[in-house]
């Protein structure tokens, strides 16, 4: 298919997204305004197809999905290249693994992302997987269906309450966790951010610890970080190695944090009680998957945040911050605020007038 353009007239600030990655409402929200053109790309769409959208574009709202999106769309270098009046990158969920934040940077191009849309129903996918894994309940699930269960003693699993759960990253996921852990369940909530201060993790209802501290204390081990050159491959055999066998390990943030081979060696090693996994290095992965073969690993499809009500509130923050970054208003959740004093010079030139910070 080729490209549509969503308003007949030609207006002063272009967006364009590529179908069918659009934030619900999004197009309907932006759509009332008549100064706003909007313009589909479809994901098989050549770069060359799409060039006169491309070039015109003041702004480009993306999935933050890297394996949904056709990777000539990935907003990478060679990407830039091609919309030279680029001035905001928006991603349609918390993650931005499909941006090259430094080279957006470097051209004075703000990235912004709708951190916090989907926080309940990530912690909520947290919550249960914790609790599925700690009671058996899909081990036992297994054995009903398969009629292999010779008794209920042996799924006899463990409470989670007053255990500890060490959090890694308590951003808007990270602190709901730690909500409802230490509210629901009265557990001791640990929490590894270098860049929260110990004053403000307490603030958020954890206590401040280093990694390998929260590895070896936490009975639960949640990674709630975003993907980041920092980030990637935290989590690997040696920090494996420091967590206690009767351990539980937990991730709804991105694949690639944590080393696959790793956890599947220490599941095999039963250094691990056991994992819940919701996103992968390939999503979604195959059915063979390696870490698929163990009954006290729980699995999902990166639908940790795939609800209706998160969906709805991300279209509508996505939609909101599009429109208050193209008037110049003050915008909530930047990635890369260093590139302010560049992006405002050419928003400048662009509108004529000076954005607010």
């Amino acid at each position: 298919m080729g490209l549509k353009s969503m308003n007949d007239v030609v207006n002063s600030k272009r967006v364009f997204w590529v179908s069918p990655h659009r934030p619900v409402g999004f197009v309907e929200l932006l759509g009332k305004r008549e100064d706003v053109r909007l313009d589909m790309l479809e994901n098989d769409n050549p770069l060359d197809m799409a060039a006169a959208v491309l070039s015109a574009a003041h702004a480009y709202q993306t999935s933050s999905t890297r394996q949904e999106l056709a990777r000539h769309y990935h907003t990478s270098t060679e990407f830039l290249r091609k919309v030279p009046n680029l001035l905001i990158v928006s991603t349609n969920g918390a993650g931005y693994d499909t941006v090259d934040v430094a080279a957006c940077t470097e051209r004075g191009i703000l990235v912004v992302n709708q951190s916090g849309g989907n926080a309940e129903s990530v912690a909520e996918h947290v919550l249960g997987m914790m609790l599925m894994l700690v009671k058996r309940v899909i081990e036992c699930d297994r054995a009903l269906r398969a009629g292999t269960l010779t008794g209920r003693a042996a799924y006899t699993g463990h409470e989670a309450y007053g255990k500890t759960i060490g959090i890694i990253g308590l951003g808007n996921v990270g602190r709901r966790v730690a909500e409802l852990c230490g509210g629901l369940l009265r557990m001791q909530v640990l929490a590894y951010d270098p860049y929260l201060s110990a004053e403000e993790m307490r603030a958020r209802g954890a206590t401040k610890v280093e990694l390998d501290d929260l590895l070896r204390r936490a009975d639960f081990v949640s990674i709630n970080c975003p993907l980041t050159d920092e980030t990637r491959k935290m989590v690997g055999e040696r920090e494996f190695a420091l967590m206690q066998p009767t351990a539980f390990f937990m991730t709804t943030a991105r694949g690639f944090i944590h080393d696959e081979a790793a956890l599947e060696q220490a599941l095999r090693n039963k250094k691990l009680a056991g994992a819940g996994l919701d996103v992968w290095e390939k999503e979604p992965p195959p059915a063979d998957h390696p870490l698929m073969k163990f009954d006290n690993v729980i699995v999902s499809a990166h639908t940790a945040g795939v609800t209706r009500e998160a969906r709805t509130r991300m279209g509508r923050f996505a939609a909101e911050q599009m429109l208050d970054a193209l008037d110049g208003k003050p915008v909530p959740r930047i990635i890369n605020p260093q590139v302010w004093p560049d992006y405002a010079k050419r928003f400048q030139r662009t509108f004529g007038f000076i954005p607010q910070k």
